[in-house]
């Protein structure tokens, strides 16, 4: 309750809840303070308890993303959540219950995508690690930039859920070796992953060089599309430029009787 008063009192206009739903009670407290609850969700599943707890946007992301995620694919996703919302509204503002699409986007190509998609917009994240304002680290924006598409992949050994990270010896290790390890562990509710790097920082036995290798790097599948740093506005204005020439591209040419012709 005390984070949700720092919230409102900062004057918030959006709170995001992710790897669970938000309980009722502090929606109710958020949209008494008119900021709107977005909730993200990496199945279509998770949709109905968003809306049961009142949130007024759903951020769907796809497996491609970053971070925590599900297994699903944004191509999938996104639609379907689109349609579970369908007819909904929000408690807030009486209008639609929006979908923002997430999950692999890193250009206006995807942007046109989520819009076609049915979402109300796209949120992205692994583009931004690479913007000039970014708080992200030299060492993180230049392992996003060198990152090649197969370069990520998804753990627990780090928060007990599933996320996606760069793929390190470190990480490969625990997956390859030390499945077993991660199943006993985890099963115990103890976070492989951090249970080993805090005891071995406490007591000096991994070195300060292999406890940095083995923090781990968020990032979406997208990072092997990203090559450079740039401001972030530029992002943005890239970003919708591309997208709104793909719509003025397709919407002159409409399909007449099998076949496409121009639209005056």
């Amino acid at each position: 309750p005390q984070l949700i008063d720092i919230i409102i009192a900062s004057g918030a206009k959006l709170f995001v809840s992710a790897v669970g739903v938000p309980p009722k009670w502090a929606v109710e407290k958020l949209h008494g303070a008119n900021i709107l609850v977005m909730n993200m969700v990496g199945s279509p599943k998770h949709v109905p308890y968003a809306l049961a707890a009142g949130c007024d946007i759903i951020c769907a992301q796809g497996g491609e993303g970053g971070g925590h995620t599900g297994d699903v694919a944004s191509s999938i996703l996104l639609p379907k959540c689109v349609d579970a919302v369908r007819g909904k509204t929000s408690s807030l503002t009486g209008e639609p219950i929006m979908v923002i699409g997430a999950g692999g986007i890193f250009d206006g190509r995807g942007l046109a995508m989520a819009l076609t998609l049915g979402c109300a917009g796209a949120w992205v994240g692994t583009r931004f690690i690479c913007a000039t304002e970014a708080g992200a680290s030299a060492r993180h924006q230049k392992a996003v930039i060198d990152a090649g598409f197969h370069d990520t992949m998804r753990t627990i050994i780090y928060t007990g859920r599933p996320l996606r990270v760069l793929k390190t010896d470190y990480i490969l290790d625990w997956e390859n070796n030390r499945a077993a390890e991660i199943r006993e562990k985890t099963s115990r509710g103890i976070v492989p992953a951090a249970d080993e790097l805090e005891r071995g920082a406490a007591d000096g036995s991994i070195p300060p060089a292999k406890l940095l290798a083995a923090r781990p790097l968020l990032m979406g599948s997208c990072a092997g599309a990203v090559s450079d740093i740039r401001p972030a506005a530029e992002i943005i204005e890239s970003m919708v430029a591309e997208a709104a020439d793909i719509f003025a591209r397709i919407g002159s040419d409409v399909m007449v009787g099998g076949r496409v012709r121009a639209r005056m």
